[in-house]
């Protein structure tokens, strides 16, 4: 369970969060919605610790994490896992070495355990198999396609198994093919690791395949969130958009 409660966030003299509230449940994926530049990476950096609210609070499983000091972030924070919009591979890593990196510096997060360096092996073996990407462990990130480093990127999520995933922008930049393959893999990933996903998005399409709820982010704030359904019948202008959006792709 995730419970925003009264976030704001000033850069300057622009308020980018005001006063947005929001719930995310337990197993649920909930995809939020808006247009580029509403602050909806913004807010996803509050929630895993990366930035600190000017006022709000954000609560994770029941601990305010806005309450605490960095270390202690991190401790509140180690079960949660961010796929960034650019992937964020580094660059000197081989996808193999990119993929083990969490494991190797943290270990096992139930146990504080090193893995010893043939379970890391097999892990990362295995979460490159999840995401169709097995036999690339020596390639670089530059090597790879822009929707194969978003797998990489996915892979070098879920191979810690997290317990709260949290994705800016999945898709964008993808070809409609590719996208959808992200698409299926959040949800598989989501069945498997039986979490809690929270995705950025501005694209419907995905919205509408991979969302138990959405919710619009605008001006600031969660202005309407609801079960897909009934979220489309909203009686807004930008949800009217997104619904006419919508239809008119799938009639092509």
């Amino acid at each position: 369970m995730i419970r925003i409660k009264h976030l704001w966030k000033r850069y300057g003299k622009v308020d980018v969060l005001k006063g947005l509230n929001l719930e995310a449940h337990a197993g649920e994926i909930l995809v939020i919605l808006g247009r580029s530049g509403v602050g909806k990476s913004v807010l996803l950096r509050h929630i895993i610790g990366i930035e600190a609210p000017d006022i709000g609070s954000i609560e994770v499983n029941g601990v305010q994490i806005t309450n605490l000091r960095k270390h202690q972030i991190y401790s509140a924070v180690q079960n949660m896992g961010m796929l960034f919009q650019g992937s964020a591979l580094f660059d000197s890593m081989n996808i193999e070495e990119n993929t083990a990196f969490y494991l190797q510096q943290h270990g096992d997060l139930k146990t504080g355990k090193k893995f010893p360096p043939a379970v890391i092996k097999q892990k990362v073996q295995e979460a490159l198999q999840v995401v169709g990407l097995e036999g690339t462990e020596k390639k670089m990130p530059a090597d790879l396609s822009g929707g194969m480093r978003k797998r990489a990127g996915l892979a070098r999520l879920i191979v810690y198994r997290p317990s709260i995933l949290l994705y800016d922008e999945p898709t964008t930049g993808l070809d409609p093919i590719t996208a959808q393959q992200i698409n299926e893999l959040i949800v598989n990933t989501q069945k498997d690791l039986k979490g809690t996903s929270i995705v950025v998005t501005h694209d419907i399409h995905s919205a509408l395949f991979i969302g138990d709820r959405l919710a619009l982010h605008e001006d600031g704030q969660i202005k309407h969130i609801a079960e897909p359904e009934t979220f489309l019948k909203i009686d807004d202008p930008i949800i009217h958009y997104l619904r006419a959006l919508y239809k008119r792709k799938g009639s092509t």
